[in-house]
C-alpha cells in the first residue's frame, strides 16, 4: 500500500478481540465483545444496555442476568486491558538484559504490540477508564501505576548508569507512555505497517526522547 495515499481508519472499524483464555465462554463473552465493539465506537455514555443486547441478541433482562450494570461489563473490559498490558511488561522485563538500553527497549517494544495486537480494547481501556467509580476502577488503577512504576524505573537505571539524559523522569515516562498509547488510535487491519516494524519504530523513538548514544538507537 502506498503510504502517501493510507487513510487511518477510525477507532472502532477494526475487530473487537481480547486477549486469550481471558473472556468467559458464552453469553458472558459475547457480551463482552459486543459492549468492547460499541465502547470503542460510540464512546462508553453513548452506548446503552439495550444496544449491547441488541448486538448480542438478548434481551436486556437477559444481560443482567450476566453482568448487574453497563458499570460492571466496562469494568471487566478494563481490567481485561491493564491485566494483559502489565504481564506483558513483566515478562517482557525477565526475558530482557538487565542494562537500562534493553529493559526500556522490552518495555516500549511491549507497550506498542499490545495497542496493535488489541487496539479496541486499549482505546476503551485508556479512554474510558474516567467512566467508572472508585470501588470497579481500583483493580486497574493498581496495576496502571505498577506498570507506570516499571518504565520509571527503568529510566531511572539509565540516568544512574549515566546512559540516558534525561532532566524530567517523570516527565519522559509520561512521554513514553503516551507515545505508545497513541498507536491504537490509528492502527488497524489497513495499516502499511506490520505490528514489528512499529514497534522497533517506537523503540528508537523513546530512546532518542531520553538521550540514549546513537549506538543503542540504531
Amino acid at each position: 500500500m502506498d503510504v502517501s495515499v493510507w487513510k487511518p481508519q477510525r477507532v472502532g472499524a477494526g475487530p473487537a478481540e481480547l486477549p486469550n483464555g481471558v473472556a468467559p465462554a458464552g453469553t458472558r463473552g459475547k457480551i463482552l465483545r459486543a459492549a468492547l465493539a460499541l465502547f470503542a465506537e460510540s464512546g462508553y455514555s453513548a452506548v446503552s444496555i439495550r444496544r449491547i443486547a441488541g448486538e448480542v441478541g438478548i434481551t436486556s433482562a437477559s444481560l443482567y442476568a450476566h453482568y448487574r450494570s453497563k458499570e460492571q461489563i466496562l469494568a471487566e473490559l478494563v481490567l481485561i486491558g491493564h491485566r494483559e498490558l502489565h504481564a506483558r511488561l513483566t515478562n517482557a522485563l525477565a526475558a530482557a538484559e538487565p542494562a537500562a538500553v534493553a529493559q526500556l527497549s522490552a518495555l516500549v517494544r511491549e507497550h506498542v504490540l499490545l495497542h496493535t495486537d488489541f487496539p479496541l480494547l486499549a482505546v476503551v481501556t485508556n479512554s474510558e477508564l474516567h467512566a467508572l467509580p472508585e470501588e470497579l476502577v481500583a483493580p486497574a488503577l493498581e496495576l496502571r501505576s505498577s506498570c507506570s512504576r516499571l518504565l520509571i524505573d527503568s529510566l531511572e537505571l539509565g540516568v544512574r548508569a549515566g546512559v540516558f539524559r534525561i532532566e524530567n523522569v517523570q516527565l519522559g515516562a509520561i512521554a513514553i507512555g503516551g507515545m505508545a498509547m497513541q498507536v491504537a488510535q490509528w492502527f488497524g487491519p489497513d495499516a502499511p505497517f506490520a505490528p514489528d516494524e512499529v514497534a522497533d519504530n517506537y523503540v528508537r523513538y523513546a530512546l532518542r526522547i531520553v538521550g540514549a548514544d546513537e549506538g543503542a538507537v540504531r
